[in-house]
């Protein structure tokens, strides 16, 4: 149990359907993690970039990705966490997998998948929210577009942290910028968003804006270059900003269908 979670937001470019290379590259980036860090985020897809066309990765690269994963997680004595094109039983999810210094693994399907690109037409859609304790924090976390949606994301008494992977293009990047705090501000949690940089096969441009917003949606950390950003969780924060506000007693009571 801890009062603070260090974590390390790995803000990447990504080469496109190739989970060999991308693996590679992150292996050469993420060897000088220092032993403070609690936490490793990668972006969305972070072994492909944000394709339409998983048949192209090879049947054997997702687990590949997770053993990359799990053998990272127990060497470095670090959770970490990032989401892959999977596929089981004859269908596809775009799958975040969250692995613990243990090498125990959980995992969340994308709630809401990207109708503009044609997401839903190939990923088969999540319907359950996941919630992972760790080393004392309760982490919530989900993928890009599922933050254009606040209901999904409603505080339920059950997490301090909210944390959000993405491959989210720069031209509605201020729109990424927005939620993140609303979410952050609405539910009295850190919210963290984990977005990649660079350009990929479609033509679209990513320039980052990984963030980190405390539970009165103070920014605590920001970057829009591509590099390892660090940043503090602080329990105490969230406790206090609770017990002082006491907002989240007032919220709406309603379930999802």
């Amino acid at each position: 149990m801890k009062d603070q979670l260090n974590i390390a937001m790995v803000q990447t470019s990504i080469v496109w359907e190739d989970p060999k290379a991308n693996r590679t590259i992150l292996s050469k980036k993420l060897k000088p993690i220092h032993s403070e860090v609690d936490l490793v985020i990668l972006p969305e897809m972070f072994t492909s970039g944000f394709t339409m066309n998983p048949e192209n990765l090879g049947d054997s690269e997702d687990q590949k990705t997770i053993d990359w994963m799990q053998e990272f997680a127990v060497t470095k004595s670090l959770a970490i966490m990032g989401s892959m094109p999977y596929f089981e039983n004859n269908v596809y999810t775009n799958r975040l997998f969250f692995i613990t210094d243990q090498g125990e693994k959980y995992f969340y399907d994308k709630k809401h998948t990207f109708t503009l690109a044609g997401e839903d037409k190939v990923y088969q859609s999540g319907s359950e929210r996941l919630i992972v304790s760790y080393k004392g924090f309760k982490i919530c976390p989900m993928i890009c577009y599922d933050l254009r949606f606040p209901v999904w994301a409603r505080y339920k008494n059950d997490y301090d942290v909210l944390i959000y992977v993405a491959n989210w293009p720069e031209p509605r990047i201020a729109a990424w910028d927005t939620l993140l705090k609303a979410r952050a501000i609405e539910n009295l949690a850190y919210c963290v968003g984990v977005n990649r940089v660079g350009e990929d096969n479609n033509g679209l441009n990513y320039s980052g804006h990984s963030s980190v917003f405390n539970a009165l949606g103070e920014q605590i950390v920001f970057s829009s270059t591509e590099e390892i950003i660090y940043s503090t969780i602080d329990k105490n924060q969230i406790l206090n900003t609770r017990k002082k506000l006491m907002f989240l007693e007032d919220k709406d009571d309603f379930r999802l269908n």
